[in-house]
């Protein structure tokens, strides 16, 4: 099984190809990835999910951690197989596919080539609370979000007033899926913080008071 491969890119046409040590491994990309690849030519390091068939073994690669995340749920949902997750994948970045399933919205779905109605709609039932929780790991910039304050950070001054930790990360995550900071703030400052309270009760609770 080939996760991860290294080594100097070569764009033929619409395929991509890693020589790796004089052995060329022909990849498929999204056209968001396909974006961001260097030139032929240069290193590129890719994460790589492996299909194994009867008669042909099949890679798939991705720059980011994010979108070989997403694509890992998608093929989960009947139907979506490798290839239709990279068009999926092609049709928008990772976080605004995510925000989209998030906020259970078909009919945006359906502009993305290669998402119909049906398709939509069982990315929907399948990955809605799935990708609520992506949302909790990335930042707004649609990178992976820092788990600690690091070292010499500045800090708030004793007697300052603050919002709970709990509801700056469901603020970060509605921002993150595509609502305005304005809406985040107000649907997050009503919301009760009890000792049992955890980030994905808050954020379902969020949810249910934001705007369609």
């Amino acid at each position: 099984m080939i996760a991860r491969l290294e080594g100097v890119l070569v764009r033929d046409g619409e395929h991509v190809i890693v020589d790796c040590g004089g052995i060329g491994y022909e990849v498929t990309c999204s056209a968001f990835t396909l974006a961001a690849l260097p030139a032929s030519g240069e290193r590129v390091a890719l994460r790589v999910f492996t299909q194994v068939r009867e008669t042909q073994i099949a890679l798939y690669g991705f720059l980011e951690a994010e979108e070989r995340g997403l694509f890992d749920l998608l093929i989960t949902v009947k139907n979506v197989g490798p290839s239709t997750a990279i068009a999926i994948l092609s049709g928008s970045s990772p976080r605004d596919i995510a925000a989209l399933i998030a906020r259970e919205d078909v009919p945006g779905l359906t502009r993305i080539k290669g998402i119909g109605k049906k398709t939509a709609e069982l990315l929907v039932v399948e990955l809605h609370e799935k990708c609520e929780m992506l949302a909790l790991t990335w930042n707004v910039e649609g990178g992976v979000r820092p788990v600690a304050t690091h070292a010499g950070a500045a800090r708030p001054k004793p007697g300052s007033h603050l919002r709970h930790p709990l509801l700056g990360e469901v603020m970060a995550a509605l921002v993150s899926m595509g609502w305005r900071p304005a809406e985040a703030e107000q649907a997050v400052a009503e919301l009760p913080v009890g000792d049992d309270a955890s980030i994905e009760t808050l954020l379902r609770q969020a949810l249910r008071s934001m705007p369609r």
